[in-house]
């Protein structure tokens, strides 16, 4: 009997890795076994990196927002347990927007949540 290497398949399979570890320096993506470690780790970096997207932006927010009521006189945690009491319920999200893009708006918000 002949001795069948699944060729196709395996190529194909290496390839593939090859492919995900285009841009990498030197053996990193010329070679296989170098190449699906490296791009082992850029999977594992890729997916921690998506959740502290979200830990960034979030402290960008507050940053953006605490600046905002600081030009206002106010600051950023009086004005949010504020927003809670009055039951203003805007995210950070929202209301860094409207701090950077429509500063009256974001001011009437912080006369609102003063009276």
């Amino acid at each position: 009997m002949t001795r069948a290497t699944n060729a196709p398949a395996s190529r194909r399979r290496r390839k593939k890795i090859i492919k995900q570890a285009k841009g990498f320096v030197g053996a990193r993506s010329k070679l296989f076994r170098t190449a699906s470690t490296a791009v082992m780790k850029k999977l594992s970096y890729q997916f921690s990196g998506r959740k502290g997207r979200k830990r960034d932006m979030r402290g960008l927010w507050i940053m953006r927002i605490s600046a905002a009521c600081k030009e206002q006189g106010y600051s950023y945690s009086k004005f949010i347990s504020a927003l809670k009491k009055n039951g203003i319920a805007l995210d950070r999200k929202v209301l860094a927007e409207i701090a950077v893009n429509n500063a009256d708006v974001f001011t009437k918000i912080v006369q609102e949540v003063k009276a």
